[in-house]
């Protein structure tokens, strides 16, 4: 199943999306329904089941998460390719970690499908983009083992880690600060529930600016797959229903691209996964809305 957040008379509502685009609610928030199992499982089957409620070209979409009750799980230096680029364009030398790199983004920075992601060019210049494939946690856990890791998944979505390169780097070279900045995160368009997902670790993941194709990979090309990412970091940390844990970018980023190429005022910047769908995001200079108004 398709589960999203659809924005109907300005307030957030859990929907199951059909095979043409068109919707129906399912009666609680996504949140709610995860937390929910089993029960909130089959609540989401029996809207499937019923005739759409919402016909797709009224649909508005957001973030499936909204208000993730944690921040964002996120994973560094997760594709080979990524991480030789990334030594290339800093001239020094970077390797692969003996265990997973993790940091987070807070809850304010996610935005939906079709949200413009901000730029604040009094903080940032220099601003990125990470097509990623973002697992979203069902079943709470503790030093999860990776033989049970994907029983713990309730499913999976796309994310962009907006990262600003310059700030990044003005603080130590930490990640946080860098990649936590507001709207540094759009989700979506929805969550595809696990079970539709025969093999997590076998998708074609893109990314494109304007049209122009700038990311292509394989999930198959993790260091570290999604079982070994789970039981790593649930490690003495629990992980609870609705928990986000984005799994790393693949090779082709802007400020590796020789000369870097940054993300500019209404640049347009289309995420694509095999099997999940696409998440499309327009840039918005901040200070030009400022002048507007």
């Amino acid at each position: 199943m398709r589960l999203a957040t659809a924005i109907i008379d300005g307030r957030p509502e859990g929907v199951v999306i059909h095979a043409d685009g068109a919707a129906t609610r399912v009666g609680m928030p996504l949140q709610a329904l995860i937390e929910s199992g089993d029960a909130g499982l089959a609540a989401a089957r029996a809207a499937a089941a019923r005739p759409a409620d919402i016909p797709a070209d009224a649909l508005r979409l957001g973030p499936p998460l909204p208000q993730p009750r944690k921040n964002i799980f996120c994973v560094g230096r997760n594709y080979s390719e990524h991480i030789a680029e990334g030594a290339r364009a800093q001239n020094i030398a970077i390797s692969a970690t003996e265990v997973p790199v993790f940091f987070t983004k807070p809850p304010t920075a996610i935005c939906g499908p079709g949200d413009e992601v901000p730029i604040f060019p009094h903080v940032s210049t220099k601003v990125d983009y990470e097509v990623e494939l973002a697992v979203v946690i069902g079943k709470p856990g503790r030093d999860i083992p990776a033989d049970r890791a994907l029983t713990h998944v309730f499913g999976y979505m796309i994310l962009n880690d907006v990262t600003a390169r310059d700030v990044q780097r003005r603080h130590g070279n930490q990640w946080f600060k860098g990649k936590g900045l507001d709207g540094s995160a759009p989700t979506g368009p929805w969550i595809v529930t696990a079970d539709e997902i025969a093999d997590p670790m076998a998708l074609g993941i893109r990314l494109s600016v304007n049209g122009e194709p700038r990311q292509e990979g394989n999930t198959r090309d993790m260091i570290f797959d999604i079982p070994t990412l789970i039981a790593s970091l649930s490690q003495g940390l629990t992980l609870e229903p609705g928990d986000i844990i984005a799994t790393g970018t693949p090779s082709g980023v802007g400020y590796a691209m020789e000369p870097p190429r940054f993300l500019a005022h209404g640049d347009r910047v289309v995420c694509e996964i095999d099997g999940i769908g696409r998440l499309e995001n327009t840039m918005r200079d901040t200070s030009l809305s400022a002048q507007v108004a």
